[in-house]
């Protein structure tokens, strides 16, 4: 192992001109030092190398990010769904609300139309009833009128009988009805 390391050693110390060595400059050999590193690891790694190691590192983050979109539109497709059933169930709501209100203001309508004729139809029977209570008023007053007149003719023609009536004028009298009796009987 010494002659192993000895053999490097001594090769650290050639002459550079037209030979082989190492050189010892980190920054001067960086290219060469990661070529002799790529070809160690592909030797000693059988296979595995740094491109596919960063191949596979580009291919895991591809698929994270294809199935992040893959969630991300299933996620869009789902809140587009909901969306739109919500969107529907306002549009019903909106038409309930519309269908409320019109039958509201309907009834509103119905109601007071039913009440205007209520109403007129409670005027039209006081007004009936008005003129039925004057019309009786009225017969009333007139019937009192007439018995009254009547009764002040009934008087006036008793006090005029009593003063023009002899007991010839009244026989007369009595002998003409029982003639016009006796005529009717007659016809019968």
């Amino acid at each position: 192992m010494k002659n192993v390391t000895h053999s490097f050693f001594f090769l650290a110390h050639w002459p550079s001109a037209g030979s082989f060595g190492l050189n010892t400059d980190i920054l001067a050999t960086n290219l060469i030092n990661l070529t002799v590193v790529v070809g160690v690891l592909i030797f000693f790694g059988k296979g595995v190398c740094a491109s596919c190691l960063l191949k596979d590192l580009l291919d895991n983050r591809k698929q994270r990010i294809l199935s992040t979109i893959r969630n991300s539109e299933e996620l869009r497709r789902g809140t587009i769904e909901q969306l739109e059933k919500a969107r529907i169930r306002l549009q019903k709501v909106e038409l309930e609300a519309d269908e409320y209100r019109m039958n509201g203001y309907s009834d509103i309508e119905r109601e007071k139309a039913n009440l205007i004729n209520a109403t007129s139809i409670s005027l039209e029977q006081l007004e009936k009833s008005k003129n039925e209570t004057l019309y009786f008023e009225k017969q009333r007053a007139m019937n009192q009128v007439r018995q009254r007149v009547f009764q002040q003719a009934v008087q006036g023609a008793l006090g005029t009988l009593n003063s023009c009536l002899n007991t010839e004028l009244h026989f007369r009298t009595i002998r003409a009805n029982i003639g016009i009796l006796g005529s009717m009987e007659w016809k019968r």
